[in-house]
């Protein structure tokens, strides 16, 4: 790990500031990827500015009967939270299928939306990786490709995102609070949240550099049956091959977003309406583009069997 600074922020503006003042700043919290990231120098910020002293670690009611989660709030709290299990247990759900409980317990919301991406070259530093190093290549292309995208990925790059939670939030509508270094504050949805690669995989988000995010706020609760299906390598600790986040109504309307399978979470409103017809209708419109490598064309049909429990599961 390479030398750096460190600040301790005093209010989000502050902390906006003090990374848009130096180039080669980060904000830090739980730190559970990015000090992986440093350690690897992948990541190698010459100034750490830390926000976990902002009151910004509540998850409160809003005004429209929806809840507002603080950017600090940890994934176990947020978990846990007695209103997001009943309500939202499509994200209970979500997040206790991520990690493990250590990293869940100083993990937090903000955190894991902005987690990068677990390909296999974008942490091997000998590997050409055009989201590691733009302009060098993806050495995904052509090479093992078994966890990475088979819908969404260009010709720069194919790796997928990791969050679980990031799934289930694409399937809720939630929105995405932050505030610059002059102050100014922004809402994005969380479907422009996440960007696909194209010809500049190493920006991630939306976000501009100077942006902090301090909450995400849900919508009203949308009732129905709640589910989360996880399909992975082994029980625990392993990333998503395909998961599936779905609400079904009575009357078979519902949502689905599909995570494992493409650089952000994976939502069509096509399928959402098509998902009454049932599992092969709505797999048929989320892998409309579909272009799989040689090591993952399984997960087509994965996500159709997946999508067809999920859907056995919330009729019972």
């Amino acid at each position: 790990m390479k030398p750096f600074t460190y600040e301790r922020a005093r209010s989000p503006a502050e902390a906006a500031a003090a990374v848009a003042r130096d180039p080669a700043a980060k904000f830090i919290a739980g730190g559970t990827n990015l000090l992986d990231l440093m350690k690897l120098q992948i990541e190698a910020p010459a100034h750490l500015v830390d926000v976990n002293g902002l009151a910004l670690d509540r998850i409160e009611a809003t005004s429209d009967g929806g809840l507002r989660i603080g950017a600090l709030v940890r994934n176990t709290a947020l978990a846990s939270d007695e209103r997001v299990r009943r309500d939202y247990a499509v994200l209970s759900r979500a997040l206790m299928a991520g990690a493990s409980g250590q990293l869940r317990n100083r993990a937090t919301t903000a955190g894991n939306l902005l987690q990068r991406t677990r390909c296999p070259y974008f942490y091997d530093t000998d590997q050409p990786c055009n989201k590691r190093k733009p302009g060098s290549g993806c050495s995904a292309i052509g090479g093992f490709s078994r966890q990475l995208a088979v819908v969404g990925g260009s010709e720069a790059c194919i790796a997928t995102h990791p969050s679980d939670m990031a799934v289930a939030m694409r399937v809720l509508d939630a929105n995405v609070e932050t505030v610059r270094s002059d102050g100014r504050t922004r809402v994005i949805p969380i479907a422009d949240f996440h960007r696909l690669p194209g010809d500049t995989p190493h920006i991630d988000t939306a976000l501009g550099r100077d942006e902090l995010i301090t909450g995400v706020t849900l919508p009203r609760p949308p009732g129905g049956a709640q589910i989360y299906r996880k399909v992975r390598d082994r029980s625990s600790y392993a990333f998503a091959l395909v998961s599936v986040a779905a609400i079904v109504q009575r009357d078979g309307t519902g949502r689905v977003a599909l995570g494992g399978v493409a650089p952000k979470p994976w939502r069509d409103p096509a399928a959402d309406a098509a998902l009454r017809e049932g599992a092969k209708a709505a797999t048929t419109r989320l892998m409309a583009q579909a272009r799989p490598a040689h090591d993952n064309a399984f997960k087509v049909a994965l996500a159709e069997r997946t999508i067809a429990a999920v859907l056995l599961q919330a009729r019972s």
